[in-house]
């Protein structure tokens, strides 16, 4: 089969590679029918997060049909034949956290546990195609694709529904809901959005849902903030202002908005001298994470309010004005997404018509042009918000 392959540092190949197969009782594999690349795998293509192996599948985004089912899997839950998306975290369903709908703690889905507990402490759980300190699940994007733990993870699609409208349940939808959650909103809050990428898109519009009455997102890329305002915020463009905390007070009575949410993480840009050493630093490979838009999320925010966090990190940060944190009393919550938790109501909501996902995708390609997609994706090039590939749009199989 194809598949997408990480070779080093902003090196992206397409590659001819074996065929995934069933290894465990409860895998499944899925033809994939879309795939996508997702702002987090940027983190992986820039060299940010270590662990990747040369030839490495990339992907956590996709969704398919299910070609072959192990024979531990539930047939009542599974079969040859569904339409499925498959959600980026892998959980095993019965551990502790998998029972208290913690999903992505699963503590029984990462087989390479003991590299991530050398960093975090603990480990979450398994993640397709995101380093093997994350499991080294082979990713998504593919032609094809093992989904283990295939009883718990992958939604059944019902006939009708295109890909499009759907594919994002696998993860950028739940991601923006769950951290629009996070917010804890109460009717007639102030939400402000750093980055307006494609999971704050999603969490904007999901903001409005949970009852928010302004959203405001910062950014600076002219077509994102136009779709911000077309999901209803209000925007700061932050190259355009001398501080993006003066605005926020001048916007909320000197208040400071309710919520504040870090939809950025890891690769934030700014301009203060934080921002020069988090830059040099992360240049030097002394640290991986750039953390501007954390700083400013927690001055921002007002006394007694949350910081959300949905942003992806993978270090230590430094300079985190944690005392503002802590004195002004904010809630910080944060997470990979408790995929299983919001997939299907996520999916009720499609099937209402109260969203149409769709309306993030800018770029619809042929999964042979997924290298050069990553460059355009990351470099903000020919206005590009949302790249979905397709495995299957050269009508041929690879041998």
């Amino acid at each position: 089969m194809k598949a997408v392959c990480w070779m080093g540092t902003e090196k992206m190949s397409v590659e001819t590679v074996p065929d995934p197969r069933i290894l465990n009782p409860r895998d499944a594999i899925v033809r994939i029918t879309s795939t996508c690349i997702c702002g987090s795998d940027l983190h992986l293509y820039d060299g940010y997060i270590p662990t990747m192996e040369q030839g490495d599948i990339m992907g956590h985004e996709f969704m398919g049909e299910v070609m072959e089912v192990g024979s531990g899997v539930d047939q009542g839950k599974l079969r040859v034949g569904d339409h499925v998306v498959v959600p980026f975290t892998i959980a095993c369903g019965n551990c502790f956290f998998c029972q208290n709908q913690l999903w992505s703690c699963c503590d029984n889905t990462n087989p390479n546990a003991w590299i991530a507990e050398k960093m975090m402490g603990y480990s979450p759980s398994g993640l397709f195609g995101y380093t093997h300190m994350m499991g080294g699940y082979a990713g998504g994007q593919a032609q094809y694709a093992r989904v283990p733990c295939a009883d718990v993870g992958p939604l059944k699609i019902p006939g009708g529904l295109p890909d499009e409208k759907v594919v994002f349940l696998s993860d950028i939808f739940p991601t923006g809901y769950m951290a629009a959650e996070n917010c804890n909103i109460q009717q007639g809050d102030t939400v402000a959005i750093w980055g307006c990428g494609p999971v704050a898109q999603f969490a904007i519009r999901s903001a409005f849902m949970l009852g928010a009455e302004r959203v405001i997102a910062i950014d600076r890329v002219p077509e994102r903030l136009q779709m911000a305002r077309d999901g209803g915020a209000e925007t700061i463009n932050f190259e355009e202002v001398d501080s993006v905390l003066d605005v926020l007070k001048d916007m909320t009575g000197n208040r400071g908005p309710d919520s504040c949410m870090d939809a950025v993480g890891m690769e934030a840009s700014g301009h203060s001298l934080f921002y020069a050493t988090d830059r040099a630093k992360q240049a030097l490979r002394i640290k991986m994470d750039r953390a501007e838009v954390l700083r400013q999320c927690i001055r921002a925010c007002r006394k007694g309010g949350t910081v959300s966090i949905p942003g992806v990190y993978a270090g230590f940060v430094d300079n985190v004005p944690i005392g503002g944190g802590m004195n002004k009393a904010l809630t910080f919550k944060t997470g990979q997404t408790h995929m299983m938790r919001y997939m299907r109501p996520l999916l009720e909501r499609i099937e209402r018509g109260e969203i149409d996902p769709s309306f993030v995708i800018s770029h619809r390609v042929p999964l042979d042009r997924a290298p050069e997609m990553y460059r355009v994706f990351r470099d903000k090039e020919d206005r590009c918000i949302k790249v979905v590939l397709d495995p299957w749009a050269d009508g041929a199989r690879a041998a």
